[in-house]
């Protein structure tokens, strides 16, 4: 266990298995075919068993976006430049992106957060912004490790405490995102380290690479795989070495839901490397998460299936943001009327769908 972050997890304990029973026997009640909302009542469930309730409510709802900038931009392995990603999460504090306008129609509070931005923000008004500044951008990993071990330590401790604070008030499902220019290159490198697997199959054109662009950041991960991984014992070590400020963060609130007992929808590729090195640093955190949507970068799939997450939604999304994960929220809100509204069997007076064998 990781000496610094061992008050929280002390706090971890599992599933309420009895909620979640009680859940399931409430769906075998509601008046359709059973098991005929797939995902979304296996989501529901897991719920239940979060809440340690099996009377399933979604209140508040927030989406975090955790912001920060990447030294390794430096080496060309992107399509745009640094300076990007402090006018989106300037953006952001007004509303103006993607994801806020999605989130207004899904009833989301939007939380931007610079944790590594590589200049100082303004901010707006229609979502404040929340300064967790641990530097100014990474380091540039090809040259350097990206991070000390303490700073990716402050990452996560950061994510925590946010989830912290959100509890405090009242919210009851957080959604992840994230922005920050260079960091599919962050999450190839830290998801090859997690899954041990080789660079090439996992690393996409991100935001639009040319074929040329794409061979220079497969070289750059290649090269930092080979020179970093021989020296992480944990995933920690795998985030400093590589990782960006924004995984760490969200690695933090992947851990915090765990701690808080709030679902966590896992967003895209990004958010995926990062419930991955939360499962990888605190095993068995993953209970606390939900998967939003197959994300269209190479290692979208396999980052859910070594989670065991079933994703809500398959559309080819890789915009970011937490784009993915606020588009599920109004899925769950759906399920969560179906469940708590819906007539019975008993109601309506017809007989009970029965389980059938397999023949």
């Amino acid at each position: 266990m990781i000496k610094e972050l061992e008050k929280y997890f002390l706090q971890i304990r599992p599933l309420d298995e009895h909620a979640m029973e009680m859940s399931r026997v409430c769906w075998s009640n509601v008046a359709k075919p059973l098991n005929s909302l797939g995902a979304l009542e296996e989501d529901i469930v897991k719920m239940a068993g979060i809440y340690k309730t099996s009377n399933v409510e979604i209140g508040k709802r927030a989406l975090v976006i955790m912001c920060g900038d990447n030294g390794v931009v430096e080496e060309g392995v992107t399509q745009t430049g640094m300076e990007v990603t402090a006018v989106v999460t300037e953006n952001m504090t007004h509303g103006n992106s993607s994801v806020c306008m999605m989130a207004e129609r899904a009833g989301v509070d939007v939380f931007p957060v610079d944790i590594g931005v590589a200049r100082e923000l303004s901010s707006g008004d229609r979502y404040p912004l929340l300064r967790k500044k641990i530097a100014y951008g990474t380091r540039n990993f090809y040259r350097e490790p990206a991070m000390t071990r303490e700073e990716a330590i402050c990452g996560i401790e950061t994510g925590i405490l946010i989830v912290e604070r959100l509890a405090s008030e009242g919210y009851s499902l957080i959604a992840t995102g994230e922005m920050g220019i260079g960091n599919t290159t962050t999450s190839s490198a830290v998801t090859s380290m997690l899954l041990k697997k080789a660079p090439e199959l996992l690393t996409g054109r991100g935001a639009g690479l040319s074929d040329e662009g794409l061979k220079r950041k497969l070289k750059v991960i290649k090269e930092a795989v080979k020179t970093y991984e021989p020296l992480c014992r944990d995933g920690v070590d795998i985030l400093s070495k590589v990782g960006g400020f924004d995984i760490a963060g969200l690695t933090g609130i992947f851990l915090g839901g765990a701690v808080y007992r709030i679902p966590i929808l896992v967003d895209g590729f990004i958010s995926a490397a990062a419930a991955l090195t939360a499962e990888r640093i605190y095993p068995g955190c993953r209970q606390f998460m939900l998967a939003s949507h197959v994300s269209a970068e190479p290692a979208g799939r396999l980052l859910l299936d070594e989670l065991g997450l079933s994703p809500l939604i398959q559309a080819g999304l890789c915009l970011g943001e937490g784009s993915g994960a606020v588009a599920a929220v109004p899925l769950l809100d759906m399920a969560a009327d179906i469940y708590q509204k819906m007539s019975s069997f008993e109601d309506i007076k017809i007989e009970k769908y029965k389980p059938m064998g397999g023949g």
